[in-house]
């Protein structure tokens, strides 16, 4: 039998934990070459423990990068490794991410700015890095002809779609992801390299770390804790394979048995000013305004298992 991903190489960030700790595994199991890049800190991004990916990379026969990757040094190396070690790029989840929460009138702006730089900027240097081994990869048609093989994933979160109380820094990084995903989707397409983005529903550090504003929220923590990680990593699996191909620039989310397609910012009603002002104006596109409600709310109900 074909193992779906045999002959391929990936590298999962936050690999050795969570949902990325699925996402490797499930990686693995299917063929390809896995590099766990995970410097095992806290959710809050601060300590640190190389014995997670090491650990993680010996069991399922990957190799451990386990440094952050949050400057662009970093990320080159963590390329860099990948190919000297298994000789290609083909896969990249930039799945890494810490959470320091605060009401943006108490958050502190160090911590706004090292959540930034672990869960956007980080994905940025590693795109930029591992693109450009892919770019010569789908000249030389590696995998056959045509390339078929460079597959980018960012983890996103519907906190960056919906919001939610005290997580500007995250919701913004995680917005920004969207962004990162649709442009590198629209450079890389003449190398047949797609990029989407996947927001996860599951039982998390993150998930468990909810302090919820309201019973809505708190009926919604008890909810997400029923949803595997591993449903996260069968999505993260079909995109990076053969079946992923014609995928790109979307952003997904999946919980359990259930997959979204989500929609993205476009105009949903227009209005031309005239003699009423801007005022009139305002008043004929107001039915198409969003609420108000939290990601938590948006998806207070029972997931599919």
């Amino acid at each position: 039998m074909t193992v779906a991903l045999a002959g391929r190489v990936a590298l999962v960030t936050g690999g050795a934990q969570g949902i990325g700790r699925a996402i490797s595994e499930r990686l693995a199991a299917d063929g390809a070459k896995v590099v766990v890049a995970d410097p095992g800190v806290g959710i809050d991004g601060r300590g640190g423990d190389a014995v997670l990916a090491t650990s993680l990379a010996e069991t399922i026969g990957a190799a451990a990068f386990p440094r952050s990757i949050a400057n662009p040094g970093a990320a080159e190396e963590a390329i860099g490794f990948a190919v000297e070690r298994f000789g290609g790029i083909d896969i990249l989840v930039n799945n890494a991410a810490i959470l320091r929460d605060g009401f943006v009138f108490k958050l502190e702006p160090a911590d706004f700015e090292d959540v930034l730089r672990v869960n956007l900027s980080a994905a940025f240097y590693l795109t930029r890095a591992a693109a450009s081994v892919m770019r010569d990869q789908a000249k030389a048609e590696r995998g056959g002809k045509p390339y078929g093989w460079g597959r980018i994933v960012n983890v996103t979160s519907t906190a960056g779609l919906y919001g939610n109380f005290g997580q500007a820094a995250y919701a913004s990084a995680k917005a920004g992801l969207i962004g990162l995903t649709r442009v590198t989707a629209m450079d890389m397409a003449r190398s047949l390299v797609t990029c989407n983005a996947v927001a996860p529903f599951a039982a998390t550090r993150i998930t468990e770390s909810i302090k919820p504003q309201n019973e809505a929220q708190a009926a919604y923590k008890t909810r997400a804790l029923n949803a595997p990680a591993s449903a996260v990593a069968d999505l993260v699996a079909y995109l990076a394979s053969s079946a992923g191909q014609s995928i790109t620039g979307q952003v997904l989310g999946v919980r359990a048995r259930e997959v979204f397609a989500f929609s993205q910012l476009r105009p949903a009603k227009r209005a031309v000013v005239g003699s009423g002002g801007m005022g009139a104006a305002i008043e004929e596109i107001k039915a198409a305004f969003a609420d108000q409600s939290t990601d938590l709310e948006a998806f207070n109900t029972d997931p599919i298992v």
